[in-house]
């Protein structure tokens, strides 16, 4: 089995990744169970935000349907 066959990559993530650029992995328990709603979501994305602002590519972690999912868009 491979990665591709293990891991769905988001677009950005899968264009970063292919282009040499640095992807820095975040955890999805912030958003999950870590904070309420809406503090979740606004801390998961200040830190997407601050990864990209240091010039990486943010790829927030998640396990959705069965698949490890690896950089979230904004309905996952």
């Amino acid at each position: 089995m491979t990665n591709r066959e293990l891991f769905e990559f988001s677009t950005e993530v899968d264009h970063a990744l292919a282009a040499g650029q640095p992807v820095v992995a975040l955890e999805s328990a912030v958003i999950a169970h870590g904070l309420p709603r809406p503090q979740n979501l606004e801390t998961a994305r200040r830190l997407e935000e601050i990864v990209r602002v240091a010039g990486a590519t943010p790829a927030t972690i998640a396990i959705l349907g069965g698949k490890l999912l690896v950089g979230l868009n904004e309905t996952q």
